[in-house]
């Protein structure tokens, strides 16, 4: 029945071998199941992840800090034909 890859290509086609996102039944039975496995270590895997938020937008801002630091500073510019057009 199945010689080729045409006919399951057609198969998954018509939506026998596809799978779609799962739906709101679907989600809220995973997470239930998550709850029950992970419940009594779910708020310190929140709070170390709220941590690491927070320490990255420190990090992003210390770069932005910098980056205008750098950007507001004027480098002093040593033109020396302007100089030597000025004396003659």
């Amino acid at each position: 029945m199945f010689s080729g890859g045409y006919e399951l290509v057609m198969l998954a086609g018509n939506g026998l071998l596809a799978f779609g996102f799962p739906g709101g039944i679907e989600l809220f039975i995973v997470a239930a199941i998550v709850l029950l496995l992970f419940g009594n270590r779910l708020p310190s895997v929140m709070r170390s992840l709220g941590r690491g938020v927070i320490e990255f937008k420190r990090g992003v801002q210390g770069l932005e800090d910098d980056i205008e630091d750098t950007n507001s500073a004027k480098p002093v510019s040593h033109d020396s034909s302007s100089e030597d057009q000025s004396t003659s």
